[in-house]
């Protein structure tokens, strides 16, 4: 019987932060290509700090900070996208 031992993941996803609260970006492969593309476009890559500005009633977007810019992602997009604190 083999033991494996896991350290515990202190990630957690961008859609699950509160307004107000900053992470760092650790992981977008989960993304689609376009989602990514689009990210990299406005500069939002691997070790980004981002911001939750506002997060929209009922499930929907997020409005996020990053790199001096505003934009708004799709929480079902959010969630896809591993943070950690910085």
């Amino acid at each position: 019987m083999t033991s494996h031992t896991h350290s515990p993941c202190m990630c957690k996803s961008l859609g699950h932060l509160k307004p107000g609260e900053t992470a760092c970006i650790t992981n977008l492969a989960k993304l689609s290509d376009a989602v990514s593309h689009r990210l990299l476009d406005l500069g939002v890559t691997k070790g980004t700090l981002v911001k939750v500005k506002r997060c929209s009633l009922l499930g929907g977007p997020l409005m996020l900070e990053a790199n001096g810019q505003l934009f708004g992602l799709r929480r079902v997009e959010a969630t896809l996208i591993e943070v950690d604190a910085c």
